[in-house]
């Protein structure tokens, strides 16, 4: 039986993990598939995984009462989606939905969170991982938020 450690070892978010990590890490991976349309998870509910996108597109979004949805940022093939399952209270913050079919890996965030309390040595090495993530999305809303609100003289 074929497991995803060939896959989540090439992929550029683990690449270079101690192998034995990502034998950790594979314990908590699933394949998932969205059709278009289908949302992936949705402000406020349990943020209980991560995912890793292999084929597609996905939005991520927030809601105006006044503009409908925003796009945040767009996801797609080799990209993470998801660190909330990382940050107390464990709760998603924006819309996430497929723009077309998607394929992804979907990491178990309760399985990861219970493998990172046991090992704080993978715990520190995905942290320092995610946290790389989480600069890049505040720049990019940063530059969002200077497109929007930049000079209007």
């Amino acid at each position: 039986m074929e497991t995803l450690e060939p896959i989540l070892a090439q992929h550029p978010f683990l690449k270079g993990l101690d192998a034995k990590y990502l034998k950790l890490i594979v314990g908590c991976a699933s394949n998932v598939v969205f059709q278009a349309g289908e949302f992936i998870f949705r402000t406020g509910e349990n943020a209980d995984h991560f995912y890793i996108v292999r084929q597609g597109k996905i939005v991520i979004e927030t809601y105006s009462p006044i503009k409908g949805p925003i796009t945040i940022h767009t996801r797609q093939q080799g990209e993470v989606l998801g660190w909330s399952w990382l940050v107390p209270p464990y709760k998603w913050r924006f819309d996430a939905r497929a723009l077309e079919l998607t394929r992804a890996i979907a990491l178990d965030g309760k399985c990861l969170r219970s493998k990172l309390e046991e090992d704080h040595d993978l715990g520190y090495e995905l942290m320092k991982r995610f946290t790389l993530i989480i600069a890049e999305r505040l720049e990019a809303t940063r530059l969002q938020l200077l497109d929007i609100y930049g000079d209007n003289t």
